[in-house]
């Protein structure tokens, strides 16, 4: 994310980030729709065309630079945030976005894990906690039944693993870079594994099974009369929620900030089953509590951190 500018607001950072989590919460409901018709590679691939003309439009209204300081590390991030939403959006299709969310959410949790056994950053026993209290999450929400396994329940938690990884590689790598850029080398990629997935598609046809089960599977539809409004939607949505995110970090302590994504858990489930009646249970609703509680105690330590390097 960008750094924050001198000048810093809680109250607005809070609610443009709540702003842009209840846009995101709505809008990527449009996909339970969209994966009755189109493929998962068509969408992706025609919303990064919708997309890239507004992203273009943020750089002429000065937001940010199109252009990437260092390109490998920007590319290998847009890959692994491409790989994360591959999975979450596919996870959509498939099951309530209570729980595609809540997979998506752990990435948390993965920082942390990386950052401690793979950067050999130390944590301390709060953060330990966090992690206990998320997994903790993840299994009530998930409710894995080891005699009934299905591999789709972790569509969202591998999407949540690439997630953490291009985190990670923004934060030790492109922390220089202009937000635009990033985003519009993601929506390029994206846009790019779309294309390679109808090739793929295409030359090596899949069974295809109809409604939300083919929507991995499905090649290019012609007749898309229908669903690119739901596209167009999307594409608007994603751009004017993004703006408002870079926004919340531009006037907000990040470790702040990121605690109020977590808003997206509730916004997404509640219009789910406003417009769709999706319900969740209990046990789902009381793992989606524990992740985000891991998530603030996760944003609550990282402050105090950063507060505790401050004064020394």
């Amino acid at each position: 994310m960008m750094q924050a500018d001198n000048h810093t607001s809680p109250v607005l950072a809070s609610v443009l980030m709540v702003s842009a989590m209840a846009i995101i919460g709505v809008i990527d409901n449009v996909v339970i729709l969209l994966a009755d018709t189109i493929g998962l590679w068509q969408f992706h691939l025609s919303r990064a065309v919708l997309m890239l003309p507004l992203i273009v439009g943020l750089s002429l209204l000065g937001l940010g630079s199109l252009r990437p300081q260092r390109i490998g590390p920007v590319i290998l991030r847009s890959v692994l945030i491409t790989l994360a939403m591959l999975f979450y959006f596919a996870s959509l299709a498939l099951m309530p976005i209570a729980q595609a969310l809540a997979g998506l959410f752990t990435s948390p949790i993965f920082v942390l894990l990386i950052s401690a056994f793979a950067l050999n950053q130390r944590i301390g026993p709060w953060r330990v906690l966090a992690v206990l209290i998320g997994f903790a999450g993840i299994l009530c929400v998930l409710q894995p039944n080891p005699y009934e396994f299905d591999a789709r329940s972790l569509l969202p938690v591998a999407g949540g693993l690439f997630y953490a990884l291009s985190a990670i590689i923004t934060r030790t790598h492109c922390s220089q870079e202009s937000t635009v850029a990033l985003l519009a080398a993601m929506i390029t990629i994206l846009g790019l594994a779309g294309a390679l997935g109808l090739v793929v598609v295409s030359v090596f046809p899949f069974a295809v099974p109809d409604g939300p089960e083919g929507f991995v599977t499905r090649g290019w539809v012609w007749q898309m009369q229908s669903a690119l409004p739901w596209i167009a939607i999307q594409a608007i949505g994603s751009t004017v929620a993004v703006f408002m995110l870079i926004k919340a970090y531009q006037v907000g302590e990040p470790s702040y900030v990121a605690v109020f994504e977590y808003a997206v858990m509730i916004f997404g489930p509640l219009f789910a089953w406003v417009a769709f009646g999706q319900e969740i249970g209990v046990m789902q609703i009381s793992g989606i509590v524990l992740i985000a509680s891991a998530g603030v105690l996760l944003g609550w330590r990282s402050r105090r951190a950063t507060a505790q390097q401050g004064v020394a």
